[in-house]
């Protein structure tokens, strides 16, 4: 299988849709050998920022000298940044080789009556399978969905992560903001340590479940807390303490100025120090200082191209979306703002756009790269009724083109969809490049 015949292989698998459920991922890794028993594996939920907490927690085990893996969902532009080995994506001949044995794995499970496994399925399998032959010390994996009936919920991990939880895909998850903190709480096993910075009636299903479980609980605001230093453009100074680990004022430094990555940082943190009580080969202080020099792109990512002030960021939900809104009003409180942007009509539309947007902002709508987008047309109408100066262009290269026009002397912020930002990334390091400004400042990460 050439890479191309497994970008294919995975294109053909988007038929069969979103299925949630075990069994499938059960028997395809069973049919693979089990490859993810065969290494340590963290295991990562929550509505936003689970993607920085997994990527901060695998760079600093790396850090200590650790064959760490790192499986996250969605990509930005290639399929390979979602399975990576000590910081470095898989390589287009790993991936099809793997793409290949699971493809394979699949056709003896269908033979054999079976259903067909879907794209997710599909793709977690092959990372379990990539991890396992690269010998990796600990695998972080990041949920995909929810977390009870996600395919990443067969791994037995060290110790489980909740970043927090707020309603999102309500419709697969029960329904409820109760039902959606059930469904994260699914990833809870016997004994199994958990760290979560969740509050209120999720925190309540949540401790519940851990008390269930028999599993240790770590919350942040109560048994870990974060205390600011110094806060500036280029990034944050931060202390954690955890009496009951015996961590007193533990010092470390951000590259990001966005508040909400304070979060995010004390739960890794936090999540390090668990492991590190169960395993010395971890070394706290290397862990904390990678993380003055951490990067997670698309992120409140700084992509300036000379004088124009460009920030990327995936906020893709409305807790996202007050996390970016919260974050330039911090960083950039006063700069005038234009927005590029593009949302999927699956998500929660106009309570993002009323997070996001106000009267004097200027928006130019385009279409993200996905079956989900929503039309830009329909965005438009949404968002003609939150602000003076809005427009349409359903070209994402003409639209970008039009954006930085109109922020000459604005701060442009490109974001709604993870879909859109990958788009604009490739476009926008193709316009650095031509104006022999290759530097990309990793500000900031979500």
């Amino acid at each position: 299988m050439t890479y191309q015949q497994a970008l294919d292989y995975l294109a053909s698998l988007n038929t069969f849709g979103m299925r949630l459920g075990l069994s499938r991922i059960l028997r395809l890794t069973e049919i693979l050998g089990n490859p993810q028993e065969k290494y340590r594996t963290i295991h990562v939920t929550g509505t936003n920022g689970k993607g920085s907490v997994s990527a901060l927690t695998a760079a600093a085990l790396t850090a200590s000298g650790l064959q760490t893996g790192l499986f996250t969902s969605p990509h930005l532009s290639k399929y390979n940044e979602r399975m990576r080995v000590d910081g470095a994506d898989i390589s287009d001949e790993d991936f099809a080789r793997m793409l290949s044995r699971t493809q394979e794995a699949a056709e003896k499970m269908i033979a054999g009556g079976g259903e067909s496994p879907t794209q997710f399925e599909v793709l977690t399998a092959a990372a379990f399978l990539y991890f396992a032959e690269q010998k990796v010390d600990y695998a972080v994996i990041e949920v995909g969905l929810g977390g009870l009936l996600d395919s990443t919920n067969i791994i037995a991990p060290v110790v489980s992560v909740i970043t927090n939880v707020t309603l999102e895909h309500a419709d697969m998850c029960g329904g409820t903001l109760e039902g959606v903190a059930e469904h994260k709480a699914g990833i809870i096993k016997e004994g199994v340590p958990v760290v979560t910075a969740a509050k209120g009636m999720p925190l309540k299903v949540i401790r519940r479940a851990a008390k269930e479980n028999h599993a240790p609980l770590y919350v942040m605001g109560e048994d870990f807390e974060l205390r600011e230093r110094s806060r500036g453009a280029e990034g944050q100074r931060l202390s954690l303490e955890a009496p009951e680990l015996s961590l007193s004022d533990w010092r470390y430094e951000l590259p990001f100025a966005a508040p909400y990555q304070a979060e995010n940082s004390a739960v890794a943190v936090m999540l390090l120090a668990v492991l590190a009580q169960r395993d010395a080969r971890i070394s706290m202080p290397e862990a904390l200082e990678v993380f003055r020099r951490a990067t997670w792109p698309g992120r409140f990512e700084r992509m300036d191209i000379g004088e124009q002030k460009i920030v990327v960021d995936g906020a893709h939900n409305p807790a996202g979306a007050k996390a970016f809104r919260e974050a330039l009003d911090s960083v950039f409180p006063t700069a005038p703002r234009v927005f590029l942007l593009g949302i999927l009509h699956d998500k929660a539309v106009d309570e993002m756009l009323d997070i996001l947007l106000r009267p004097e902002d200027v928006v130019l709508v385009t279409q993200p790269d996905s079956e989900r987008a929503e039309l830009p047309e329909r965005l438009l109408q949404s968002v003609r009724k939150r602000v003076r100066q809005a427009k349409a262009e359903p070209d994402r290269g003409r639209a970008l083109e039009c954006a930085l026009a109109a922020a000459k002397g604005k701060i442009l912020c490109c974001t709604g969809s993870l879909y859109l930002i990958g788009d604009l990334r490739e476009r926008i390091v193709a316009r650095k490049e031509e104006a022999g400004d290759a530097g990309i400042g990793n500000d900031e990460h979500h």
